[in-house]
């Protein structure tokens, strides 16, 4: 039994996941998510996705960013109890964030893929574009969860690999909202 990778986040028009909340994330246009008119029914699929989130994967970067907020956010509280793992060859276990629940650190794409073919439920990556991308190319990505917003930056990080490739994806479920945001699930079908 496999479980189900799915990467979650918000993502331009033209594919470009890069600094959603703010230019200190490194896009100079970042902060986009922000700019785009708030509609709470937009943001509908954060909510939908606990009920399938059994474990949580991070890059370091987005590790180290998350953690420490997650950790005190009511809005983030049902993350607190559920195993954590962090995916990089720096990061040491002296720095992971204390109360926020049991991690790991994974060293290599080859030790996702044995989490990936455990057992449990689905394990869901948030941010982490470069891990998301690395995995993607790796064959590991079961699903996208993704809110397009009606943004183009024309360059930026992208979780989706570029070059001759011939993956499918199955359209699980859609949504349009007043605001532009278009939510799109998709199943990769390989």
């Amino acid at each position: 039994m496999t479980r189900e990778l799915v990467y979650t986040g918000f993502i331009t028009a033209d594919g470009i996941v890069d600094s959603p909340g703010g230019a200190v994330e490194g896009h100079p246009n970042g902060g986009w998510v922000f700019r785009t008119p708030f509609d709470a029914d937009a943001y509908s699929l954060k909510g939908e996705e606990l009920a399938d989130t059994t474990a949580l994967l991070f890059g370091r970067r987005s590790y180290e960013a998350f953690a420490p907020f997650w950790r005190d956010s009511e809005d983030h509280a049902a993350y607190r109890d559920l195993p954590k793992y962090v995916v990089s060859t720096t990061l040491a276990e002296e720095d992971l964030v204390d109360g926020w629940g049991e991690t790991s650190i994974l060293r290599s794409t080859d030790e996702v893929a044995r989490l990936r073919d455990g057992e449990g439920g689905g394990i869901f990556i948030h941010g982490s574009a470069e891990l998301a991308l690395r995995l993607a190319e790796a064959d590991l990505i079961d699903r996208y969860n993704l809110l397009v917003f009606p943004v183009l930056l024309g360059s930026g990080k992208t979780i989706f690999p570029s070059g001759p490739r011939g993956q499918e994806l199955s359209l699980r479920e859609s949504a349009a909202y007043a605001n532009g945001v278009v939510k799109v699930v998709y199943d990769v079908t390989h």
